[in-house]
């Protein structure tokens, strides 16, 4: 497809989306639902058998990061046409089970889903400030049953996180398994940041697990810092490409690394002009192909100024360039998740709303068809 022809596509898919942005909304999460006021922080993975998983927060009381929140699961045998109802996966009574991270390990068809836990009562700035009476600690669990029923989560803090790191995340987003192409075939690897307690930087970093999610252990941290919430994707020669949320508020974009040692190390951070952001989450997707089929796709909201306009983008040559955009929802959007369905169709999973982006979150299937 010529440039013309896809900014025309673009154009209509646009004025769809406006004209449909009050009704067309295909929420897997929306406030109110058995009754949480609001979900936040979308993941989606599919699993071996070709199903979908659905991850959210519940928040019990309000959007807030703080206080009661559950972490739940819907799922869907149909690529997405239909969804099983609520499931609660970690409710840990007034505490904060969040930032889903899922990972198929392919092998066994084991789902892992990485998490991070604080107090409820605990706030961010206190937990950054060392004044709170707990820390932001990280764990996982599993499913071998595609997803119908959870391990009950364990702590792996010791082997993830630093004594003087403070405030800590996983993803949010899905994480990945490598190929043989990358020299470390079947690493499980998982995006993640941090905030140092001395000097309040914080990082993006990866963590890993070399025997098929039985234990995790800390990756590396980028060289520089004021980059947090990130996601990677196996480019087309095995290396693995980080995408990050960047607080460079003179430069509204994307910050990129990359790995050529399956994480272990980063390279030093580029700015990525085309990929604009408000400072929020972003998600990256393969489509697990190699060499010239291979195709990257990067959904986030497409503004410098304010979180609207969930946009999703596509590249053939490993990030270093963007060719065309779909805007999915041109109002008000936050984060989002990413999933390939088959080789013709990707999921998007996003926050979005007509008042707030925190209405609810969507799910849409795109055919990518219209990048070529």
């Amino acid at each position: 497809m010529n440039k013309k022809t896809l900014v025309l596509a673009s154009m209509l898919f646009l004025a769809s989306g406006i004209l449909s942005a009050k009704t067309d909304f295909n929420y897997l999460f929306k406030q109110g639902m058995d009754g949480y006021a609001c979900f936040r922080i979308p993941a989606i993975i599919q699993t071996k058998k070709g199903n979908l998983l659905a991850f959210a927060e519940a928040r019990k009381g309000s959007c807030s990061d703080t206080g009661d929140i559950d972490l739940v699961m819907r799922r869907s045998t149909d690529k997405g046409a239909t969804w099983s109802q609520l499931q609660v996966i970690w409710d840990d009574g007034n505490n904060v089970c969040g930032n889903p991270v899922p990972v198929l390990e392919k092998r066994s068809g084991k789902i892992f889903l990485l998490l991070t836990w604080n107090l409820g009562s605990d706030h961010e700035r206190d937990i950054i400030a060392q004044k709170s009476e707990d820390t932001r600690r990280v764990f996982v669990t599993h499913s071998q049953d595609d997803g119908l029923s959870w391990e009950k989560p364990k702590e792996i803090t010791n082997t993830t996180k630093q004594k003087d790191w403070t405030w800590y995340a996983t993803g949010p987003c899905h994480g990945i398994q490598l190929s043989k192409k990358s020299g470390y075939k079947d690493r499980l690897v998982v995006p993640c940041d941090h905030i140092e307690a001395d000097t309040k930087h914080y990082y993006s970093h990866s963590i890993y697990s070399d025997d098929y999610g039985e234990t995790w252990q800390l990756g590396g941290t980028t060289p520089q810092h004021q980059v947090n919430e990130c996601v990677v994707a196996e480019g087309s020669q095995g290396q693995v490409l980080l995408n990050m949320r960047n607080y460079d508020r003179n430069h509204k974009n994307r910050k990129t690394s990359r790995s050529s040692d399956g994480g272990l190390t980063w390279s030093e951070l580029e700015s990525d002009d085309t990929l604009i952001e408000p400072i929020c989450q972003a998600s990256l997707v393969s489509n697990g192909k190699r060499n010239k089929k291979h195709r990257l796709y990067f959904s986030n909201p497409a503004s410098k100024n304010a979180r609207t306009n969930m946009t999703l983008r596509m590249s053939d040559d490993d990030g270093q360039s963007w060719l065309g955009e779909l805007v999915i929802h041109p109002g008000p959007a936050a984060y989002s998740d990413l999933v390939m369905l088959n080789k013709r169709q990707v999921g998007v999973l996003y926050e979005g709303g007509v008042e707030s982006a925190y209405e609810g979150i969507a799910f849409k299937v795109v055919d990518v068809k219209v990048f070529r």
